[in-house]
C-alpha cells in the first residue's frame, strides 16, 4: 500500500504576526496557533479551533488552496488516525504545533490506545519526578498496542524496572553538571561545547542520559534568555571554542523565531565555525520540517544534523520526506543510536536500520553503549554485545553503514570508541591483522 499524500508546505508563506495578540497564524484549515514567548523553551503553544470562515480574504482563500496538496500520510500511520483521531483532519495531523499540543502523557492517554502490561500500568500510576510520559500521536501509531515487549513501546512506555536502581547507576553518570562553566553549557572537549537550549522533548525516552533534567517544571533547571545570554557570553570570550552543539531537552522543540534568534547569534561569533544539532524530532515529530524552519536552518551553513534513531521501524514515509527536506536543504545528516537490550541489540536489526538510513542519506555515526543512568539497566547490553554488532556489520556491509561504537565515559571522560580486536600480534618484521572473517594476514611493518 502506498502512502497518501495529503498536504504540501513547500510554498507555505511566512507566518504572519497579527497585533499586540502574539497570534501567529499558519495556512491549515481552522486552525491559528497561540504562542507562548516568555521563555525560549516554551514549546506548547495553545491550539484555537475556529469554523470554517466564509468570509476569509482571497489571500487565505489562496493559502488554504496551495498546502492542500502533498505531504505524505504512511498507511499504518493513516490508519492509526482513522481509528483514534477520526475527527481530526489532515492539515491539523500534520501540524506539529498539534501534534504537540495532542501527546499523550498520562495513563487514561495510554490506555485509550494500548493494552498496558501490569508492569506498565504500576509503573505509570507511581511515576513522579522528571521524565514523564510523552509521546506524540504521530510516533504513537508506531506503537504495538499488544505487545509489551515491541521495541518502540520499550523505548517510550514506562515500566517497574526503571524504579531499580543498580550498582554504578547515578543521576548524572557523565558528570555534565560538573563540567559546565555557566548553566547549561558543557565545556569538556577543547575545542566544542555542548549548548543545552530547552528541557523539552516531543518524546520522552526512558533510558535518556538527561532524564534529571527533562519534563521537570519546576525543576533545578531553568532554560531561559538568561541562560542562554550568559553561556553566548562564555563563547564569545573563548576564541578555543570552534564547534557547539545545541541540545537539550530536544532543540528543534522550540519555534523558528527563537531558533533564528539564537542560531543568528551563534553564527555572529567568530571563531564559531560549526553549529550543530543534536535532535530526535524528525524521527519522533517530521512534521516539524517544514519550509518555515527550513528556511531559518538554510540561513546558518555550516550547520550539521545528528538525529536519535533507534530501531528500523522508524523509517516511515513520513521520517523518509523529513530526512529528505533536511538533506535537500544543504545540512549534513548523522545518526546516533544507544545500543538497548531487547530494543535492538542484534546484528540484523542494527543492519536493517542502517541501511534504511543511508538510503534516507543519514550517515551512521555514533552507536552509543547505553549510559549508567539511574533506573536504565533492563536497557544495558554487556559491552562484548556491542563488539559482536560491529563485527558482523564491518566486513559484511558498506563502511559508510558502520557506525563509531563509544562509551561515553562516567564521570566526564568523553566518548571512548570500542573496536573488535584486529591487531592480532606481529611475527618478525611483520603486523599479524585478523580480517572480518577472522582470518590472518601479514602487513610488512618493520621496525625502525
Amino acid at each position: 500500500m502506498k502512502p497518501k499524500v495529503v498536504l504540501n508546505e513547500q510554498d507555505e508563506p511566512p507566518s504572519n504576526y497579527i497585533g499586540a495578540s502574539n497570534i501567529i497564524e499558519f495556512p491549515m484549515d481552522a486552525v491559528a496557533v497561540q504562542l507562548d514567548s516568555a521563555a525560549p523553551d516554551s514549546p506548547l503553544p495553545a491550539v484555537i479551533e475556529h469554523s470554517p470562515d466564509t468570509n476569509l480574504s482571497e489571500y487565505k482563500k489562496k493559502t488554504l488552496a496551495a498546502v492542500a496538496k502533498q505531504y505524505v500520510l504512511g498507511p499504518k500511520t493513516e490508519a492509526f488516525r482513522k481509528t483514534y483521531y477520526p475527527e481530526v483532519t489532515d492539515v491539523q495531523w500534520n501540524s506539529w504545533y498539534w501534534q504537540l499540543q495532542n501527546r499523550i502523557k498520562d495513563l487514561a492517554g495510554l490506555q485509550r490506545i494500548v493494552k498496558l502490561s501490569q508492569s506498565e500500568l504500576e509503573a505509570i500510576s507511581s511515576h513522579r519526578g522528571p521524565l514523564p510520559a510523552s509521546v506524540t500521536p504521530y510516533y504513537a501509531s508506531l506503537i504495538d498496542a499488544e505487545n509489551p515487549d515491541q521495541p518502540i513501546r520499550r523505548t517510550v512506555i514506562k515500566v517497574t524496572e526503571e524504579n531499580r536502581l543498580t550498582q554504578g547507576e547515578s543521576e548524572d553518570p557523565l558528570h555534565e553538571d560538573a563540567d559546565s562553566p555557566v548553566p547549561g553549557l558543557v565545556h569538556r572537549y577543547p575545542d566544542r561545547v555542548l549548548f543545552l537550549v530547552t528541557g523539552f522533548c516531543s518524546v520522552y525516552c526512558r533510558y535518556c542520559t538527561r532524564s534529571r533534567m527533562v519534563g521537570n517544571k519546576g525543576g533545578e533547571y531553568k532554560f531561559n534568555l538568561n541562560q542562554w545570554e550568559g553561556a553566548l557570553a562564555y563563547i564569545r570570550e573563548h576564541p578555543e571554542i570552534r564547534d557547539v552543539l545545541l541540545s537539550g531537552g530536544d532543540p528543534l522543540t522550540l519555534s523558528d523565531e527563537k531558533l533564528e534568534w539564537l542560531l543568528s547569534r551563534l553564527r555572529a561569533i567568530s571563531h564559531v565555525e560549526i553549529i550543530r544539532i543534536g535532535t530526535k524530532v524528525p524521527a519522533v515529530l517530521p512534521q516539524r520540517i517544514n519550509s518555515g524552519l527550513l528556511r531559518v536552518l538554510k540561513k546558518y551553513h555550516p550547520l550539521w544534523m545528528s538525529i536519535h534513531f533507534t530501531h528500523p521501524d522508524e523509517l516511515t514515509p513520513e521520517v523518509a520526506e523529513a530526512c529528505t527536506r533536511l538533506a535537500n536543504a544543504g545540512i549534513p545528516l548523522g545518526s546516533q543510536t544507544v545500543l538497548l537490550k531487547g530494543v535492538n541489540d542484534n546484528v540484523e536489526t542494527m543492519k536493517s536500520l542502517y541501511h534504511g538510513l543511508l538510503k534516507n542519506r543519514v550517515k551512521p555515526y555514533y552507536l552509543y553503549q547505553c549510559d549508567p543512568v539511574a533506573g536504565t539497566a533492563h536497557f544495558r547490553t554487556t559491552v562484548d554485545k556491542g563488539l559482536e554488532i560491529i563485527a558482523g556489520l564491518r566486513g559484511f556491509t558498506s563502511g559508510y553503514a558502520v557506525p563509531h561504537y563509544v562509551i561515553d565515559a562516567p564521570g566526564g571522560g568523553g566518548k571512548i570508541p570500542l573496536i573488535p580486536h584486529s591487531f592480532a600480534g606481529r611475527e618478525n618484521e611483520n603486523l599479524l591483522l585478523r580480517n572480518f572473517e577472522g582470518n590472518i594476514y601479514r602487513y610488512p611493518d618493520p621496525v625502525m
